[in-house]
């Protein structure tokens, strides 16, 4: 007999990590299938905030860029048993307050962000292959920002959405990131403008995202659906704590959870159903820290 495999399972997705952050040695914390989180593990790496993370080849995660001091491009890749390996020298430009996010079923994207050298907020990005390597810089496409979130949506695509624009608190711009890793022109915002704040995806095979939290002048908890073929939904009134800074991951095949941030800083989690429900904040485990990031593996 073959073995039998529910429709709509996905490859990828059932495990989550958070890492790096606030702190002079932040530690990792893995997430179950069933979204428990794990007590710290020790941190591997050069530690630095504001970076990103995104899922690649189906079941290995990847944290990248950031800063320590001055801005960085080294990368970490994340085993598909949650292990986070030693540093990879840095490929393309060195910078923070970016994000990541999984495309293609089996890659990756990292982009924009802030630059040492002037303007600073680019729209750069880096495509990940799905054996991890980083490729060079890619020309920016769209509005240049800091801050801004990503995710998966659709199965195989990517959708970043909002951050800081110069001399702004925060935009509700998006740009979609084809199954080839194309990312197209700014699409126009839906929702509440907002700065580091967080997203994942949700749903079978991974065709629905979230952005969550952030900045709107003050920390906030409301979120925003994205559909299965890349629009955003209007506001969903916030649910648990609001706060900045914080990090978001799938787990489980279908569902996410964001965790961590300030006011703080916290470790408070909130885990998102299948359906895109928000649910109420779960008490912190490992250490409480911000500018930290997350993605999945397994």
């Amino acid at each position: 007999m073959f073995p039998i495999i529910p429709a709509n399972s996905a490859a990828g997705g059932k495990k989550g990590i958070f890492s790096f952050g606030s702190g002079a040695s932040p530690p990792s914390n893995l997430v179950s299938d069933t979204g428990v989180v794990s007590s710290d593990v020790a941190g591997v790496g050069t530690a630095r905030i504001a970076l990103g993370a995104c899922e690649f080849g189906e079941d290995q995660g990847i944290f990248g860029f950031g800063a320590n001091g001055g801005m960085v491009g080294m990368t970490n890749l994340v085993s598909n048993l949650g292990v986070v390996g030693s540093d990879v020298a840095a490929v393309g430009l060195a910078r923070k307050s970016m994000t990541a996010c999984s495309y293609g079923d089996d890659k990756g994207i990292f982009g924009f962000g802030y630059a040492s050298a002037s303007p600073h907020f680019t729209g750069v990005t880096n495509l990940v292959s799905n054996a991890g390597v980083v490729q060079s810089d890619t020309g920016a496409v769209g509005t240049a920002r800091i801050d801004p979130a990503s995710c998966e949506f659709g199965g195989d695509k990517g959708i970043f959405g909002f951050g800081s624009i110069p001399h702004s608190t925060g935009s509700t711009i998006t740009n979609l990131v084809s199954n080839g890793g194309v990312v197209a022109s700014d699409v126009s915002g839906v929702g509440t403008s907002v700065r580091e704040s967080a997203a994942c995806s949700y749903g079978a095979d991974l065709d629905k995202g979230i952005f969550g939290f952030g900045d709107d002048g003050s920390a906030t908890a409301v979120t925003n659906l994205v559909s299965n073929a890349g629009v955003v939904q209007s506001d969903t009134a916030g649910v648990g704590t609001a706060r900045t800074e914080l990090a978001a991951t799938q787990y489980g095949g279908d569902k996410g959870i964001f965790g961590f941030g300030t006011p703080g800083p916290t470790a408070v989690t909130n885990l998102v159903s299948n359906t895109g429900v928000v649910a109420s904040d779960t008490a912190g485990v490992g250490t409480a820290r911000t500018n930290l990031e997350a993605c999945s593996y397994g």
